[in-house]
């Protein structure tokens, strides 16, 4: 996920994806660790889509302060 896709979305809806991507790399990790997981890199684009939408989020509570 790009992030000019990610400021383009609304503050309650960013909060939703993070749950849901957070849900995602949980059952990744999981699937990972059981053998299941094919592609192995979807882990790592997961933890870091995590990350660009708490920044995102984090910068928008900062500019509210």
């Amino acid at each position: 996920m790009k992030p000019a896709e990610i400021r383009e979305r609304t503050t309650e809806d960013l909060q939703e994806l993070e749950k849901d991507l957070t849900r995602q790399l949980w059952k990744s990790r999981f699937d990972n660790h059981t053998n299941q997981l094919d592609d192995t890199a979807k882990v790592r684009r997961l933890r870091r889509d995590v990350a660009r939408v708490k920044t995102v989020l984090v910068q928008r509570a900062t500019e509210k302060a």
